[in-house]
């Protein structure tokens, strides 16, 4: 865990800095309607990507909370437009997305097909029927009470970033202290060891996948509040993002390390380069190949300090025999 809250303050570290040049080159980036447009923004892309977290420090990957995300925002303006009441139709969101979840986690953790693989073909396969279904038309003539949940242009912002502290708060708690925690550790840690302890790993990726799926439909809901339509390609590159949040933020991409406060921070940095480049009149074409070099150069740190970790008691030995 020291790796991770290492990656933590160098996260923190560098949103400081960015922060620091920002109200130095451009304090127009601070002002109250940038930030609550940022927070909105961004407040579906934690919740995606919390449960991205748990898939990774169990050990796994899900390139699909994209299409997931679409899906389900679909399926709630479609509720939504036929009548359902708004509650109903985020219910129905978020129950799909843990469905397509849990079915992404029993094809890797019952019939054994690699998530990568596994969630490749979900990602292409519910772009695919999402588009057939809507022929590529967004979710028009919503009701009244959708946008905003029912609620003020004022308020939501409110409600929803309550709603995401709350899920980031029981995500935190559960990882820390509650054995349902200690065993998604174990089984990205080691599989084999976890099985050994009394653990059923098989159990424990497909619940990660089902909460994945159950995120995505939440934060997919909290993100088409925002807008009078629903978008049938939402969600395009969410995936990388969230994968990149978790990765930057301290989560080993081979399992068994991660915290939600890294996934935070890395949310919080990642979020606020696209709007900084903007502000600084570079071209928001940068923000994904700037995405990836964060994740490239996190990956890279992760594997130079994981193989010193492992000739530390090989030179240690050395040393212990040439004294």
């Amino acid at each position: 865990m020291m790796r991770a809250h290492g990656r933590e303050r160098s996260v923190a570290i560098a949103i400081i800095v960015l922060a620091a040049a920002l109200a130095l080159v451009r304090p127009a980036y601070f002002s109250p309607q940038n930030l609550n447009d940022l927070v909105l923004a961004n407040i579906g892309v934690l919740t995606v990507a919390l449960g991205t977290t748990l898939v990774i420090i169990a050990g796994e990957i899900d390139i699909s909370v994209g299409s997931i995300f679409a899906v389900c925002s679909v399926a709630a303006g479609a509720a939504a437009v036929h009548g359902m009441p708004v509650a109903i139709a985020a219910f129905v969101a978020c129950a799909l997305g843990a469905c397509l979840g849990l079915l992404n986690g029993v094809l890797v953790a019952l019939i054994g097909i690699p998530s990568i693989v596994v969630t490749l073909a979900t990602m292409i396969g519910l772009r695919a029927a999402l588009r057939w279904t809507t022929e590529g038309a967004w979710i028009e003539n919503l009701p009244a009470g959708f946008q905003w949940l029912g609620m003020t242009q004022r308020s939501f912002p409110l409600a929803a970033s309550a709603a995401a502290i709350a899920v980031t708060c029981a995500a935190a708690w559960t990882l820390r202290y509650s054995r349902a925690g200690r065993r998604v550790y174990a089984v990205g840690s080691n599989v084999d060891a976890a099985r050994l302890a009394g653990i059923d790993p098989a159990r424990v990726k497909c619940t990660v996948f089902a909460i994945g799926g159950l995120l995505a439909g939440l934060g997919a809901v909290l993100n088409a509040a925002r807008f009078n339509q629903v978008p049938s390609n939402g969600g395009l590159g969410l995936e990388m993002q969230v994968i990149a949040a978790a990765v930057v933020g301290g989560a080993a991409v081979g399992g068994g390390l991660g915290t939600v406060a890294g996934t935070v921070l890395g949310v919080v940095l990642l979020g606020g380069i696209g709007p900084a480049l903007t502000f600084a009149g570079v071209s928001a074409y940068w923000e994904r190949a700037l995405q990836g070099a964060i994740v490239l150069a996190a990956v890279a740190a992760d594997a130079i300090q994981s193989r010193h970790q492992e000739r530390e008691p090989v030179r240690r030995a050395k040393a212990g025999r040439l004294a």
